[in-house]
């Protein structure tokens, strides 16, 4: 009897069991049948959206071309217009991207998406502070007139060339050749000296002459040497002070302008000048003096090389 009784629950659980596997299939194939009504039922509006992302696609491409021709004349960095044409593209492949989502009713995912994005940018951000400050300077940098690729600065004890403006380093090369990166950053917020912006350049030189020499006559030698040697222009001449009483010289600066956006231009104007100082001196017997040392020895040594006696 009990043989019966666990042979007749079987059957019925065997039963049970197919009654729940059909009605799973049936339930996975009415899914099934539920997602294709609802394809072709918004197949429509999947067509339109396809259209709206070719048509951003090909959008970005065009304006991102024709921001990088716009900021041609304006921006002289590659690197940046090339960042602002992609910035643009990808806001209009974005906005493409939401309407898309809008017209297949997803409201809610956009919705999702917008508030994800702004945390993860937020998180982002302060990750990368310090890289975006770069970028942000650099971007900056482009725009500024002050500074250009070819122009020679100096900037935070390093002087250059300008070679190329990145948008997270500025390379300058010094003179004598090596190349030197600084963040983008540290060119914003330190001063900046260009050589490059004015056209000509104050170039001053020291020098010395002796306490006999007549020191107007000196004065006078000194600046008709510059003005011949270097042409003044209307507002400018040669400035010549005496500064102070030195060791073994009188010592005095002369000022006057040149010609000039390079440093290495100012070296050889300072180079000409002194040339030209040392000549018309020589040829008026001006003296200009080295130090001088005297030693004193309070001691008293023989001739014949032997030691004073005590009392000598």
């Amino acid at each position: 009897m009990t043989f019966l009784q666990e042979a007749a629950q079987q059957t019925s659980k065997t039963a049970q069991t197919g009654t729940e596997i059909k009605d799973s299939g049936e339930l996975i194939w009415d899914q099934l049948a539920g997602w294709y009504n609802s394809f072709i039922a918004h197949l429509p509006n999947i067509g339109i959206a396809i259209v709206v992302l070719l048509l951003a696609y090909f959008t970005s491409k065009y304006i991102d071309k024709g921001i990088q021709r716009l900021l041609q004349g304006r921006v002289s960095q590659a690197s940046v217009r090339r960042l602002a044409g992609k910035a643009v593209a990808i806001v209009v492949v974005i906005a493409g991207i939401f309407i898309a989502m809008s017209v297949l009713d997803l409201n809610d995912v956009v919705q999702g998406i917008i508030a994800g994005a702004g945390i993860s940018g937020l998180v982002i951000g302060l990750a990368l502070q310090g890289s975006m400050s770069n970028v942000i300077s650099g971007i900056i940098l482009s725009f500024r007139k002050e500074v250009r690729v070819g122009d020679w600065i100096e900037t935070s004890d390093f002087s250059g060339e300008v070679m190329e403006i990145q948008l997270d380093k500025f390379l300058i090369k010094q003179a004598d050749n090596n190349m030197v990166v600084i963040p983008n950053k540290t060119i914003i917020d330190n001063p900046l000296k260009n050589f490059t912006l004015t056209p000509r350049m104050r170039v001053v030189v020291s020098c010395g002459v002796g306490y006999k020499m007549d020191l107007e006559f000196c004065k006078k030698l000194a600046i008709d040497a510059i003005t011949e040697k270097f042409e003044q222009k209307d507002g400018e001449e040669v400035e010549f002070f005496y500064q102070e009483f030195g060791d073994s010289s009188i010592n005095f600066i002369i000022r006057f302008w040149v010609d000039a956006t390079k440093k290495k231009q100012n070296l050889q104007a300072q180079s000409d000048a002194i040339l030209a100082i040392k000549k018309v001196y020589d040829a008026n017997d001006i003296n200009i003096p080295f130090p001088i040392r005297t030693l004193e020895f309070n001691n008293k040594l023989q001739m014949d090389g032997t030691a004073p006696t005590e009392g000598e």
